[in-house]
């Protein structure tokens, strides 16, 4: 009885052990690996499965919503334990969704929120946009005494983000009788794009006072082209407080950014999928504040996004 009483002692250690040291597998899936935010995003998140002994298997749409929804599909037939997703279109997220729920496998979205409702074992990571959209606006109207033309440099229009951070930036305009919108037009988040849109608003002698970005990839883009132009007046915020976009503001070329912490939502992502995979409760959204960064405050972020 002795002996036998100490094998089932050691086997429900072996049991416990076992399930103490099972290693997770995480599939998570990109937007796009050339922008410079979901770069830091994933930088950060490598770093933090390993911290957390999770293994983590990283794909890039390139922007593609039918390929995105492929990889998804390929990492629940792999048999992944989890999926953090960055999705290409917030509106195009449901198929995923369905996917995710019939395979019992959690899924959690970081940086950009789904428009559709989250299911059973779904969480979202990230910032809110609208909110994005509006410190920038205030801060920008302040430096222009309240006063002028403003035009926008939209990001992709399938991302909630760009729609979300644009309609914040309007109505914070529509309060100020002297400020209106001049220009709206999107660049799709990339820095080569806003240099020819707004090329193409300088060559047309729009009088533009202020060009508000819905990230700093495209604000830099921006500056590019009024350097071009020898054109020192229009004033050029950014949202996200990328290394780039930060370098922008110590120059003087970007006047301020909205501080996306990059880390902080790579890092609750993978913190909150390891919570849903051990059944601990979680919020289905989890908030990361923005903060305004102009040359005055610059200090305090300068090491806060680098990769």
């Amino acid at each position: 009885m002795k002996i036998r009483s100490w094998l089932l002692i050691l086997l429900s250690l072996f049991m416990a052990f076992n399930v103490q040291a099972k290693t997770y597998k995480v599939g998570v899936a990109l937007a796009n690996f050339d922008l410079n935010f979901v770069s830091i995003l994933r930088s950060q998140m490598v770093s933090e499965l390993k911290q957390l002994n999770m293994d983590g298997q990283f794909v890039d749409a390139k922007g593609d919503v039918a390929l995105q929804v492929q990889q998804v599909d390929d990492f629940i037939n792999l048999g992944v334990d989890a999926i953090i997703l960055n999705p290409v279109d917030t509106q195009g997220v449901k198929p995923m969704m369905d996917a995710a729920e019939r395979a019992h496998i959690p899924l959690i979205f970081v940086n950009r929120k789904p428009e559709v409702k989250l299911g059973n074992a779904m969480a979202y990571v990230g910032s809110d946009s609208a909110e994005g959209g509006k410190l920038q606006m205030e801060a920008l109207a302040k430096r222009m005494n309240y006063r002028g033309n403003v035009a926008i440099l939209m990001g992709a229009l399938s991302n909630e983000e760009a729609r979300e951070r644009t309609r914040a930036v309007e109505e914070v305009i529509a309060r100020y009788k002297d400020m209106k919108v001049l220009e709206k037009q999107t660049a799709k988040w990339q820095r080569n794009e806003a240099v020819d849109v707004v090329s193409g608003w300088l060559l047309n002698g729009r009088p533009i006072d202020a060009i508000a970005a819905n990230n700093d990839e495209m604000a830099i883009g921006a500056i590019m082209a009024l350097n071009q132009a020898k054109n020192k007046s229009i004033l050029v915020a950014g949202i996200d407080g990328t290394p780039d976009g930060l370098q922008f503001i110590k120059n003087g070329g970007m006047v301020l950014t909205i501080f996306q912490d990059a880390k902080g939502q790579a890092t609750g992502a993978v913190q909150v999928t390891k919570a849903l995979l051990e059944k601990q409760k979680t919020e289905a959204y989890n908030w990361v504040p923005y903060k305004t960064v102009t040359q005055q405050n610059l200090a305090e972020f300068v090491t806060a996004n680098q990769q």
